[in-house]
This record gives C-alpha cells, structure tokens and sequence, in this order.
C-alpha cells in the first residue's frame, strides 16, 4: 500500500487499532495487534509507529512488553528499527504477504469450515452495519467512501483485498465500537487475505463494488435493517467464491487429501 493511504484510515479506526490491550496482554497479543493492522495496509509501508513511550501508553502495556512485541515483528520482517537521527520503528510490509496466507489458509480448510467462519463474519458485519446506520453521520462515512471509490479504481486481486478489507473496518469505526472495530480487523486478518483468489476475477470485483456501494447507500439513509441484509449478503456472497475455490483446488489431489 503506497505511503499516500495513511492518512485515509480514519482517526476512529486508527484509535481501534491502538486501542489498549487487556492488563495482562502477553507479547504474542501485542505482536499480534500491530501484525494484523501491517498485513491489512492498515499500518501502510514505510510509516513510522509511534515512540516506544507513546505507544507502549496507547497500547497500555509497559515498555518492555512492547520491545519483545516489536522484537518478534522485526523478526517476522515487519518492522524495521533505525537508528540515530530520524530514527525510529517503521512498518516493512512485504509484497508478498496476502500471497503467501492465501496460500497455506486456503489449502488448509475445509469448506465446513469457510461456510462456518462466514456464517460468523456475516452475523458480525451484519450488526456493525445496522449500528453505523443507526449512529454515523456524514463525517463519518467519508472514509468508507474514499475507500469505495479506491476500491472501483483498484486492479490488481492484491489492492483489492486490502481496500476491500479497509472499507469494511472503516464500516466498524463509523458504527462507533471500538471492540466492534477490533473484532472486524481480526476477521479481515483471517479472511481477507483469502480474497485475493475471487477478486481476480473482474466481474467478482465489479459485483463487490457494487454491493458495497448499495451498503454504504444504506447506512447513509439510516436504513439498518436493509444495511444489516445487505452486509450478511455481501459477506455470504464472497465466502460463496472461497469455497467454490477451495473445491476447485480439491479436484486436483489424491483422494486421500480431500477433506
């Protein structure tokens, strides 16, 4: 993701991602949180994570649970930490991320479990889409739209996934839960990724573009209920393509590794 989108997430979703953690958040909780926010383009490459000080306070973690979690990003090739003079911790996402957990995700689940994590992801976007139709104002929903219309323009499967998976926690924020926020950026982490396969396909990424333009039509108009309809359709609809996928990949192995 280019350094330019950094500023088109959201203060309300910036705040989700550093919001604090439990009391006794582990390092692997920490890692966690700020490896999620890189590999979605939320945290975009190259940018500078606040000082050790500032963010372990965000986070609400002491500073040396903080430097283990960054120790463990650094070694995941993640971060990158420089030294002296305009020095600091920055974001190092690689190319290759969504690639690679596509990849061993898709191979590794069964269609049971893509249906059964959908059921939940669509009950989950499903509620924040009603409460953003029920609290978001204008103002609110600029950044969705700035992510819509990245999302139309976008082409290559890779961009997709990732403003798709931006649009939706935009969605999260404009409904105005932080813990809403949170579980959003943890599903797309665990499904987004898996898009990169049906938005290769033009027509899938056309009829996507759509539906998140008739939601955020939606959601604009107060319409919960049909906001709430429509995101479980969306969310249904795209699982839909995983699993078609999934099994269009099963056809090709020995029997024994169909699942």
């Amino acid at each position: 993701m280019a350094e330019t989108d950094v500023n088109r997430l959201s203060s309300a979703a910036r705040r989700a991602v550093f919001a604090p953690l439990d009391t006794e958040a582990k390092v692997e909780a920490v890692a966690r949180r700020l490896g999620d926010a890189i590999v979605l383009g939320l945290l975009a490459d190259g940018e500078q994570l606040p000082g050790e000080s500032e963010l372990a306070a965000l986070l609400g973690i002491s500073t040396v649970t903080l430097r283990e979690a960054l120790m463990a990003l650094r070694q995941q090739g993640l971060v990158a930490t420089r030294r002296g003079r305009g020095g600091g911790t920055f974001v190092c996402a690689p190319a290759d991320t969504l690639h690679d957990r596509l990849s061993q995700r898709l191979n590794a689940q069964t269609a049971e479990e893509l249906r059964d994590l959908g059921d939940y992801y669509a009950s989950i976007a499903g509620g924040i889409a009603g409460l953003a139709a029920e609290r978001a104002d204008r103002q609110d929903l600029d950044a969705p739209h700035r992510s819509l219309q990245d999302f139309a323009a976008a082409e290559d499967a890779a961009t997709r996934a990732r403003i798709d998976g931006r649009f939706h926690v935009e969605i999260a924020a404009a409904a105005q839960s932080a813990r809403l926020t949170r579980e959003e950026i943890r599903l797309q982490t665990e499904i987004g990724p898996l898009l990169c396969l049906p938005f290769m396909d033009a027509e899938v990424h056309r009829i996507a573009n759509e539906q998140h333009r008739a939601l955020l039509e939606a959601i604009a108009a107060g319409d919960a209920v049909r906001a709430r309809s429509l995101a479980e359709d969306h969310v249904h609809d795209q699982v839909r393509h995983l699993i078609e996928r999934r099994m269009e990949g099963a056809k090709a192995w020995p029997v024994e590794q169909v699942r």
